[in-house]
């Protein structure tokens, strides 16, 4: 099995929700959604060999960006919306 490195797998980088902007908040939900989805699925090879079918078809790229964005509301949450 083509593996995902083990800093793939990590579910919280740095054990933290804590971002010092909504920009880093949102880079923090992109990253992850795709450790989640690592840890799902840690064989490279499989998950880039259904790459070509969910990449484009417009309802699977609908629900990646729907877990980002649920990533994102949590993250946003936990700091306190950036608000000081």
């Amino acid at each position: 099995m083509n593996r995902v490195p083990d800093e793939g797998l990590v579910l919280v980088p740095g054990n933290s929700l804590i971002t010092g902007s909504p920009e880093e908040g949102r880079a923090l939900a992109l990253t992850l959604a795709r450790h989640t989805i690592h840890n799902i699925q840690p064989d490279l090879d499989v998950l880039k060999g259904g790459r070509p079918n969910y990449a484009t078809t417009p309802d699977s790229l609908i629900d990646a960006s729907r877990v980002v964005a649920i990533e994102f509301q949590t993250i946003a949450a936990a700091n306190n919306y950036w608000r000081p």
